[in-house]
């Protein structure tokens, strides 16, 4: 049987690692990107090779805000594959500035890593996959602050809403060669092993622990459960699935619930507990 192949960037941290080995358990061939950390980036190499030894798995190291960087890298990981059945963009930075403290540099990183790489690397993958005639999918990384407005995310939450209307374009633009385009919107999200927890502030733990109990599922997403979102949309059985943005944040986003961990979150909003008792008739 034929492995598909992924190209995944951003793929050697938090989300995008999960994607990567959830990729890699349903049988694809995977190249990622990385920004800096080879070491991170070589021990997921040595685990996949250990875990699927018939696979094809690399990755290169991508400053995606770069002009031609992205084009470079997306070129270099299809060469490497031989071919693609599937592109994720996922690299990202959340940086939170207020509109009085926003700098041109701050805007120009996060719109040139977030939009502009997202935008032509869709390009090169629909490119692709049209002349090869590849009914393949194209997955993007968005966020739930893509969906309401939160204070300092002006340019972060302004970006992933953009990516949630450009989808339906492409989409529209693809879907008569067989290629479906699709975001998912991950919430708040547990982004370090219980190894990187150890070296992690004790007061950013607690936030994740406080917001939490906030959250109606009451518990972080993981990057698997991400990784299976992407596996699922790139599937047979999502073949029906195109232009959409799909939210995975345990209900987070559903009643307007700021994703902040502030006691008093900015929307007046928050989840209190209470004791259940049945009634009596």
């Amino acid at each position: 049987m034929r492995r598909k192949k992924a190209v995944v960037t951003g793929g050697s941290h938090g989300i995008g690692r999960g994607i990567v080995y959830c990729l890699a358990e349903a049988g694809y061939d995977v190249v990622f990107s990385y920004n800096t950390d080879f070491d991170s980036a070589q021990h997921m190499l040595e685990t996949l090779a250990g875990q699927y030894p018939d696979g094809i798995f690399d990755c290169y190291q991508a400053k995606l805000t770069e002009q031609g960087a992205a084009v470079s890298f997306f070129r270099q990981a299809v060469e490497r594959l031989g071919g693609l059945d599937l592109m994720v963009n996922n690299a990202g930075v959340t940086k939170l500035e207020s509109i009085f403290d926003l700098t041109e540099e701050t805007m120009d990183y996060l719109v040139n890593l977030m939009l502009r790489t997202y935008v032509l690397m869709m390009r090169e993958a629909a490119t692709y996959m049209a002349n090869q005639g590849t009914r393949g999918n194209i997955i993007n990384i968005s966020s739930t602050r893509g969906l309401s407005a939160h204070p300092g995310d002006a340019i972060y939450g302004g970006i992933k809403a953009a990516l949630n209307r450009i989808v339906q374009s492409v989409a529209l633009d693809v879907a008569s060669y067989g290629i479906r385009a699709n975001n998912i919107l991950p919430g708040a999200t547990k982004r370090f092993t219980p190894e990187e927890e150890a070296k992690t502030d004790p007061a950013h733990l607690e936030k994740v622990a406080y917001l939490s109990q906030r959250i109606p599922l009451e518990r972080y997403g993981t990057p698997e459960d991400v990784g299976n979102l992407v596996v699922f949309l790139a599937s047979d059985k999502a073949s029906y699935i195109t232009g959409q943005s799909i939210a995975i944040d345990g209900g987070l986003s559903l009643p307007g619930l700021a994703e902040t961990a502030a006691e008093t979150a900015a929307s007046g909003w928050g989840r209190v507990k209470k004791e259940i008792r049945w009634q009596d008739a």
